[in-house]
């Protein structure tokens, strides 16, 4: 995070193209939670505090910087994968990605005050990703603590432009742009 702690650690396998390895057997998992079972506390519960991937690129270097870093403009993205290849194409941008569709949460945002922020959500044939950024935005936008920050942006880049195709697969911008 922008002060710098470890939340968390997500296990993720890819195939030899790059891509997510969807198979059940490989399902994304939680170091805390391969902690927890590996531990064997039956019956222990842990919830961890999840933030933005990528979150510790906003901690400023030197004490007069982060007025820079408040001009860079923020991309969220949905796959990790995606903000890592992304932030050495395009370095004008900080890429951080939320780890999920369901991973965009408020508290995420408190971090992010006062930077500009675009949020660039996976595509589908029913727009539902599309839908879960843009509410979850306005949200945001009605949070005191974002008071006085920039409106945040839901790019819908996707949606006008993926192909049928594109959207069954449920692709992200990386996916387009290497199509």
């Amino acid at each position: 995070d922008t002060e710098g702690r470890v939340h968390d650690g997500k296990v993720m396998y890819y195939l030899p193209d790059c891509h997510r390895n969807k198979d059940k057997r490989y399902h994304p998992t939680w170091i805390s939670d391969i902690k927890m079972r590996k531990n064997r506390f039956p019956g222990a519960t842990h919830t961890s505090c999840h933030c933005f991937f990528g979150l510790h690129q906003l901690i400023p270097l030197f004490k007069d910087n982060r007025e820079e870093l408040l001009q860079k403009p923020v991309v969220i993205v949905e796959a990790e994968k995606t903000a890592f290849v992304l932030s050495e194409r395009y370095p004008q941008y900080t890429w951080l990605a939320a780890g999920g569709l369901g991973e965009v949460q408020v508290d995420k945002f408190r971090q992010l005050r006062g930077h500009k922020v675009l949020m660039m959500p996976d595509t589908d044939l029913d727009g539902l990703a599309f839908k879960r950024w843009y509410d979850a935005a306005q949200t945001v936008m009605q949070q005191s603590f974002w008071e006085d920050s920039p409106p945040i942006h839901v790019s819908a880049f996707l949606e006008q432009n993926a192909s049928h195709d594109q959207k069954q697969r449920k692709i992200d911008i990386l996916d387009y742009l290497y199509e």
